[in-house]
Order: structure tokens, then sequence, then C-alpha cells
């Protein structure tokens, strides 16, 4: 029995791979291929690597001008995110036992079950009279819009820390911002980890917010220039899958050179 799971477990995860490499495998030949190598065999490999379309892509969609745009979005986003969200969580983890607190913490679990799209139009008109179009109103939407989870995720995480680390801390002398920035912030390195990578991802990749916040196209990001470079050339997939590999590189070199803190930090984190 111990075997056959085995084999089943390596079945599917075979199966699992597939489902990954196949999709990959078809954009990485499709955007080294010419329109003629494309319409003429689908699954081949190009006859001759073809990497102007990849030149043609940054040209078409200004990719260096988006690239800074989402890099400058998903940094500012992050570091805010972890600075705030954590110190939030920290304040609601330490007075759970005061009734003011127990109903902030619960106001912010309600606004999981909140679907983004029903808010998405009053949200959109009030930044647009705020004049927060842009953005600094992007990134503060981001901001204030993971603050749900990720309040669940530090309180639960903060009250596994005993609080004699805190009194040991006022006993030294150290006030309340003292306490959390230099004890208690050190120690939440795992948790940081796992929201600075859920909060990266999400921001990396979102599509909708930005379609619907952004009015100024020189401020559009990543998947932005791609969805008008695709309704503009519809048909040209050697430069649309060029343009989706150059999207997705910034991404995987990080996760390849930071994997090590990456997976350390989550397993730390599920261990604590």
């Amino acid at each position: 029995m111990r075997r056959r799971s085995g084999w089943l477990l390596t079945g599917l995860l075979f199966f699992c791979s597939l489902s990954i490499l196949a999709p990959m495998y078809l954009t990485v030949v499709t955007a080294l291929k010419t329109r003629s190598d494309a319409g003429s065999s689908l699954w081949g490999l190009p006859h001759s690597l073809h990497w102007g379309n990849f030149s043609e892509a940054i040209r078409v969609t200004h990719f260096w001008h988006a690239l800074g745009n989402s890099l400058l979005l998903t940094a500012v986003v992050v570091v805010f995110t972890v600075l705030t969200n954590s110190l939030v969580g920290y304040a609601i983890a330490r007075n759970m036992h005061r009734r003011a607190f127990r109903g902030v913490f619960f106001y912010f679990l309600s606004a999981l079950f909140i679907p983004f799209p029903i808010i998405m139009l009053p949200l959109v008109k009030e930044l647009s009279r705020l004049g927060l179009d842009n953005l600094g109103g992007l990134a503060l939407l981001y901001v204030v819009y993971n603050l749900p989870f990720n309040v669940l995720l530090y309180t639960g995480y903060m009250r596994t820390i005993p609080i004699a680390i805190d009194e040991a801390a006022t006993i030294d002398g150290a006030n309340a911002w003292q306490r959390f920035w230099r004890v208690i912030f050190p120690l939440l390195t795992p948790a940081n980890a796992t929201v600075a990578i859920l909060t990266g991802l999400s921001t990396w990749n979102d599509f909708l917010l930005p379609l619907v916040v952004l009015s100024d196209q020189n401020q559009y990001t990543l998947p932005l220039t791609q969805y008008a470079f695709q309704g503009q050339f519809s048909t040209n997939y050697n430069l649309a899958f060029s343009s989706y590999l150059m999207a997705m590189a910034p991404m995987m070199i990080i996760y390849l050179l930071a994997q090590r803190w990456i997976i350390g930090g989550v397993a730390n984190g599920a261990v604590k």
C-alpha cells in the first residue's frame, strides 16, 4: 500500500509539472518563432531563433518605462504594507482582551467577505475626486486593501510570542514604540517574509485595480501594457508571448536569488 501510494503521488506530481511546463514551453518556443513558423507548427521547435521579437515587443509596449512603474509600485507597497500592517496586528494582538480592540479585529475580518467588484466603482470615483487616480493612490489602496488578511496573519502570529518579552522590555525602560520596533519586529521575520511574498506577487500581477484606477498611460504597469499590446496586435502571438516572458522575468529572477530566504521564512512561520 505504501509503494502504491508513492506511485500515485509521483504520477500526480508529474501531471502537475506537465500542467506548468507545457504552457511555459509553448510560450518560449512561440516567442522565438517567426509568424510563419507559428502558423505552420504550434508545438514544434523554431527553425531559427528570432530574437527580434523581444526588441519589437520592447518598442511597442514601452517595456522599460512600464517595468519601472511596476518595480516602484511593488517596492513601495511591500515596504509600507509590512511596516503598517504589522503595527496594527501588534496593537490588536496585545489588546485582544479589550472589547474595542476585539471589535476592530472582527471589523477587519468582515472586510474579507466583501468582493472587490461591489466597491470598485464607488472607490474609483472617490479616488478620482481626491486626485489619487495615480500610482501614489494605487499604492495606498493596495496597502489598505491587504490590511484585513495581513491583520489576521500578524495577530495570530504575535499571539504565539510570549507577552513576557514585552514586560521585560518595559522593565528595561522601553516605551510602546521601542518595544515593537526593537524587540517584537525582529521576531516577526517569518511573518514579514510571508506577507512580503504574497503582497509582492499580488501587486506585480494585478490587472484589475490598475485598470480602473490609473488614468494616465505614462503610469501604466506591466499587466496593463500587455493588455494594450494584445488588443492592438491580437493576431501576432510571437510579440505577445515575448512581452509575457519579459514581464515574468523579474519575479522569476528575484525568486531564484532569494528562494533560500523565501522558503525558510515560510517554513519557519509554519513551525512557529
